[in-house]
């Protein structure tokens, strides 16, 4: 039986979370920095996402899950985003490395599509409606 397509991405993504949260609980240094000022404790901050991340990914893989796992990972997201505007409004450098403004906008971009997997896995987006149902 061939892999829906679905499935495939909620693999991929949910290995890739996966991967990144084990990161954040490996090599935390790294995303301390990031994390901003006004929070406080970037430790915690740091640990807590990286097991959030390590629990959605698990979620988005399990089809029986993904649909609402998904749901949370893209709020997930927009959160998460607040660590990366930070490192843009104050020139954070990340891992030693300091974004250029085009490095910004590519992971702003990427972010965003991120968001827009999430609500396609999710269902919210991409939903067949009776009409293009019947147009196929």
């Amino acid at each position: 039986m061939p892999i829906r397509f679905k499935t495939l991405v909620g693999i991929i993504l949910g290995l890739s979370m996966i991967r990144i949260g084990s990161d954040h609980l490996i090599r935390p240094e790294i995303f301390d920095s990031i994390v901003p000022n006004y929070l406080g404790f970037p430790r915690f901050w740091t640990i807590a996402s990286g097991v959030l991340e390590i629990i959605l990914g698990i979620g988005i893989i399990l089809p029986v899950y993904r649909q609402s796992t998904a749901r949370y990972f893209t709020f997930f997201l927009v959160c998460v985003y607040l660590a990366n505007l930070n490192m843009w409004l104050n020139d954070v450098p990340f891992n030693g490395t300091l974004l250029s403004l085009k490095g910004h906008i590519i992971r702003l971009f990427a972010q965003l599509i991120l968001i827009c997997i999430g609500l396609w896995l999710a269902g919210i987006i991409g939903k067949k409606t009776k009409k293009t149902k019947s147009m196929a």
